[in-house]
């Protein structure tokens, strides 16, 4: 599945929600679905700033792919986390250029989240764009 569909896949699924609070519990409960982060990769250097609460963003790159591992201490981040994985994990850098993060304003997301929060989820955004753009 590429990113684009994976981003509609995403917005069918959200589509299901009839309100905002049904939606919050989903994205946290993505999030409690993280795969485990060891603690030795909550570095500095992973670390995300610009985020209200703690973020790690880990990439590895295999086979030409940016493989991500991330994680929050914080449940609704992490279900942000675990949307941005699902559309740009595992996928070739020119795949990430090119694929604009187009469901954030068509899930509403960016109407939804406090300011702090918006401000993160574009701090991990820009994060892993640039680490595509330097592949």
């Amino acid at each position: 599945m590429s990113a684009q569909e994976a981003q509609q896949e995403l917005l069918e699924e959200f589509e299901m929600f009839d309100n905002w609070m049904d939606r919050y519990q989903y994205i946290i409960d993505l999030g409690k679905a993280l795969p485990d982060f060891p603690e030795e990769w909550k570095t500095a250097e992973y670390k995300i700033e610009g985020c209200q609460s703690q973020v790690w963003i880990r990439p590895e790159v295999r086979d030409g792919r940016i493989h991500l591992d991330a994680i929050s201490d914080a449940a609704i981040v992490s279900g942000l986390i675990a949307l941005l994985l699902r559309i740009y994990n595992d996928r070739t850098p020119q795949e990430i250029l090119d694929t604009p993060p187009d469901f954030l304003n068509k899930l509403g997301l960016d109407k939804h989240l406090s300011p702090t929060r918006s401000n993160g989820l574009y701090a991990m955004l820009e994060r892993i764009f640039t680490l595509a753009k330097a592949q």
